[in-house]
C-alpha cells in the first residue's frame, strides 16, 4: 500500500494532507524519513510525530436519522449526542457535516477519508436537500429574491433554490443546495424575518433518508 494512502485511512485525512507530512518529516517508515511514493507492507512500523499510526480499520459508513435535541459531538457538554443513538463498535465513526441542536435528518458518519472529502469539500458541490417550516407564510417576492438573487450574508450570498412541499402552504418548502456554511438556511430566512421552526435534511449527494425510522441508523456501502 501506497504511504500517503496508508496515512489517510488510518487517520482521516486526506492523501493530500498526508503528502504534505511526509514532505515535512513527520511522518517515519521503521524510524526512517518517509518519501512520496514509499509502499509498506503489513510488517512496517509507521510513526507520525514519533507516534504509531494503527492499520486502517475496514471502511465502513453509516446513516443515522438524527432527532432533534442530539449534537453532532462527542462531548456534548450536557446535551445528549448523536453517539449516544449508536452501539460502541461505531463510535470510531466521524461524521461528515454537521445538523444542529435543532435539525433533524440525514446524517453520515464514516472512517472512510475519500469519502468523507468528496461529499463534504466544496470543489465537489454535492447536492443536499432539505425540507423546512417557517413561522409564516413566506411571501412571493422572497421566494423569488431567494431563487434569482440568493441572499447576501455576513459571510457571503447564499444560493438556495426552493420549491413548494405542498402548493397549498407557504410555509412548507424543500430547499436544495450545495454549499453547507453554518446554520445557513437559518441564517438565510432570519435575514428576512422569518424562523425556520423544523428542518430536516432529506438527501446528501447519492444518499437519500427514505423511510429510515427517526433515531435509527443502518450501514450503507460507501
Amino acid at each position: 500500500m501506497r504511504i500517503n494512502k496508508f496515512i489517510a485511512q488510518s487517520s482521516m485525512i486526506s492523501r493530500r494532507k498526508a503528502d504534505e507530512l511526509i514532505l515535512s518529516k513527520r511522518i517515519k517508515i521503521n524510524g526512517f524519513p518517509a518519501q512520496i511514493g514509499s509502499s509498506i507492507t503489513e510488517t512496517d512500523i509507521v510513526l507520525l510525530d514519533d507516534k504509531p499510526l494503527n492499520s486502517p480499520s475496514p471502511k465502513m459508513t453509516l446513516m443515522l436519522n438524527k432527532p432533534i435535541g442530539y449534537v453532532v459531538s462527542r462531548n456534548g457538554q450536557g446535551s445528549r449526542t448523536i453517539y449516544d443513538l449508536l452501539p460502541q463498535q461505531y463510535h470510531q465513526l466521524n461524521p461528515i457535516g454537521r445538523l444542529d441542536k435543532n435539525s433533524s435528518g440525514l446524517l453520515l458518519l464514516t472512517n472512510d477519508g475519500n469519502l468523507a472529502l468528496k461529499l463534504s469539500h466544496p470543489r465537489y458541490q454535492k447536492i443536499k436537500i432539505y425540507n423546512i417550516i417557517l413561522n409564516k407564510d413566506l411571501q412571493p417576492i422572497h421566494a423569488q429574491l431567494i431563487n434569482d438573487y440568493g441572499i447576501t450574508l455576513k459571510d457571503g450570498v447564499s444560493k438556495l433554490q426552493l420549491t413548494k412541499i405542498d402548493d397549498n402552504n407557504a410555509k412548507g418548502w424543500s430547499v436544495t443546495m450545495s454549499e453547507g456554511r453554518n446554520r445557513q438556511i437559518r441564517r438565510t430566512f432570519e435575514s428576512l424575518g422569518y424562523d425556520v421552526i423544523a428542518l430536516q435534511r432529506i438527501t446528501f449527494g447519492n444518499y437519500n433518508l427514505n423511510n429510515l425510522p427517526l433515531g435509527k441508523f443502518k450501514l450503507i456501502n460507501s
